[in-house]
């Protein structure tokens, strides 16, 4: 069987060597030596100035619109994963949808100004498939209007925009370590903040709003993340580059083999040194969608149909037309892309795709 991705596992014995330090410790979570030593590795693999690790990939989001969204509206995109809205939603405030670019899959910077009214707070854009927005746009807009940037850079591990890490740009960016992401802890994710007054806002905000074992700095969850977690994040981070490395082969191979007459793929904004986190593979209809899918299935290949439904038409929003958005999402899926995915099966997903479409 081969599935849309499949987790990197570093060698068991250097994963339980890093537990046996955590095991030794008697320090399972509150920031134990080990999540200390993750993120000043990845501040330096990544040239950052600041991170913060977190449980999961979703949490930062909602810290991040506890503090800058103030309940007011939030202008994003219909076309990411789920979490991007349902946060907006459970955090008291309302989605503003704005349409996406037809070929970059951002949110389209163009129709941004457009929906802004008193009530809107912040932006909360995605950076779809690793794919950057369209942030210096972004940038000026936000600051004629006096709004927040949040990216939802979830798929973003590694990349770099105009020479830096896409980490760099917004008020907040976040990113998530979820197993199915090329850079994983399991369970996990992470807030990216260049301001220090907001960093530590969301610090505390992170920790109940613990500002020191007594004294309360202000509101906050549980976003830990346990030593059990950030070990298998120091046992991963080693293999970063031999994980892009296989990436970027099977993405070549997608690439040369496909027949690009017949179908639409991502088109990686100029300036970008993308991760090859996902293939999306845009075709001309829904209906050719699901005949090649019913093929690859049958020969137990199961790419995803990779962002569907269009997050304007789920059912606990009020419903706005996103057409673009709502065609491309009926007609976009996910091939396989993993590190140790054979040729032989490669040669098989490309050549069912090519007799199907």
């Amino acid at each position: 069987m081969i599935n849309v991705t499949q987790t990197f596992l570093p060698p068991q014995s250097e994963y339980n060597n890093l537990v046996k330090r955590a095991w030794d410790s008697l320090w399972l979570t509150n920031r134990g030596q080990l999540t200390l030593e993750l993120e000043n590795k990845l501040k330096e693999k990544l040239n950052i100035d600041s991170i913060l690790i977190t449980n999961n990939g979703t949490v930062p989001l909602q810290i991040a619109l506890k503090l800058l969204g103030k309940g007011g509206e939030i202008i994003t995109t219909p076309f990411s994963y789920v979490a991007t809205t349902s946060a907006i939603v459970w955090e008291h405030c309302e989605p503003v949808f704005v349409d996406i670019h037809p070929e970059y899959l951002t949110i389209d910077e163009t129709k941004i100004e457009a929906a802004i009214t008193p009530k809107t707070t912040a932006i909360l854009a995605t950076h779809v498939f690793g794919n950057p927005c369209h942030v210096e746009a972004i940038e000026a807009i936000a600051k004629k209007h006096n709004l927040k940037v949040i990216y939802d850079a979830a798929h973003s591990f590694g990349v770099e925009y105009k020479n830096q890490s896409l980490f760099n740009f917004g008020d907040v960016s976040t990113c998530s370590f979820h197993a199915t992401k090329l850079f994983h802890t399991g369970e996990g994710g992470a807030l990216f903040c260049k301001d220090k007054d907001l960093f530590h806002k969301l610090y505390y905000s992170h920790n109940f709003g613990h500002n020191g074992p007594l004294d309360f700095h202000g509101l906050g969850i549980n976003a830990k993340i346990s030593e059990l977690q950030s070990a298998m994040g120091l046992a991963v981070l080693p293999y970063i580059d031999t994980i892009l490395a296989e990436r970027k082969k099977v993405v070549d191979f997608y690439n040369d083999n496909l027949n690009s007459s017949k179908l639409q793929t991502l088109n990686i904004r100029e300036h970008t040194k993308w991760n090859y986190s996902y293939y999306p593979i845009i075709l001309d209809s829904e209906e050719t969608l699901l005949k090649v899918q019913k093929a690859l299935n049958e020969k137990q290949i199961f790419p995803r149909r990779y962002f569907y439904p269009s997050l304007n038409t789920v059912n606990f929003i009020k419903n706005t037309e996103m057409p673009i958005s709502e065609s491309i999402s009926k007609r976009v899926m996910c091939l396989p892309l993993y590190v140790g995915l054979k040729t032989e099966d490669l040669e098989t997903i490309t050549s069912i795709i090519n007799q199907n479409i």
